[in-house]
């Protein structure tokens, strides 16, 4: 694994990070710090990256020949310096640096469907007021929850970012796989949870578990696993299938030293 700081200066500012923070996540790295300014050259953002070494002058190429991309300059990271301030998960772009979502879709996004009420301590207000976004910006949804997770109390990052998942999950089902058949749960797994992950992340499937390479969810400075969001988003995928009867369980997450996140389907 490697840390790289990339330099970017572009034209617009309006939907910057999030736009190139898509690229990263799905080239396999990891978003550490992020900061962005005006300067005579233009908007300069400054994106903190870690990821795998062999993968590192594909991702290069790709943020060069961005259309947002006038300049753009890598070196290795050293650390040392204080992380700017995440942004914020309303994604709306106020001119300080915070990402903008993109325009919805021409066809309006359906409402997340709601999922039993739970006893967790939860920002209900904040987090009906965060899915509809969800609902416009999917599947460029990850930056968004990364900020999140960062303004959460810690008590409550757990039970959020899963209740959070579930709603998405049960929201994906319902708008692109509810018309299918009854499946066993292994083929649920196989055509529905996997092929909705890999709208996210980059995943596969190998004996019926789930591994997914790259979660921007993992080095967050917490112990165990933590990988919530995903997690609910399995579970609210497949509830679809089989109600409330499957458990969903992440045996293995790079934020403890492992090489992926695993999730395991027991029903």
């Amino acid at each position: 694994m490697v840390d790289v700081e990339f330099r970017v200066v572009s034209e617009r500012r309006d939907g910057l990070l999030l736009a190139l923070g898509q690229v990263v996540i799905a080239n396999g790295f990891t978003l550490l710090r992020q900061r962005m300014l005006n300067s005579d050259e233009g908007v300069v953002l400054v994106m903190v990256v870690r990821g795998p070494a062999d993968q590192l002058l594909v991702l290069e190429e790709k943020l060069g020949t961005h259309h947002l991309v006038q300049s753009f300059e890598a070196s290795p990271y050293e650390g040392g310096s204080a992380p700017p301030p995440p942004v914020r998960a309303n994604g709306a772009g106020n001119g300080n640096g915070h990402a903008s979502a993109p325009p919805p879709p021409a066809a309006s996004a359906p409402p997340l469907a709601p999922t039993p009420a739970t006893a967790a301590p939860i920002d209900v207000q904040r987090v009906e007021t965060l899915l509809p976004q969800l609902a416009r910006n999917y599947p460029n949804i990850l930056l968004q929850l990364v900020a999140l997770e960062r303004e959460l109390p810690p008590a409550q990052r757990e039970a959020t970012l899963r209740y959070i998942g579930q709603r998405v999950g049960a929201w994906v089902y319902k708008r692109d796989f509810a018309l299918g058949g009854q499946l066993p749960l292994a083929d649920s797994v196989r055509r529905i949870a996997l092929p909705a992950m890999r709208q996210l992340v980059q995943a596969e499937l190998q004996d019926d578990v789930l591994r997914v390479r790259n979660s921007p969810f993992c080095h967050r400075g917490e112990h165990g696993e933590c990988c919530h969001f995903l997690r609910g988003m399995l579970g609210g995928l497949l509830e679809g299938q089989h109600g409330g009867t499957v458990r969903v369980v992440e045996s293995q997450c790079r934020n403890t030293g492992a090489e992926t996140c695993r999730f395991e389907f027991e029903a």
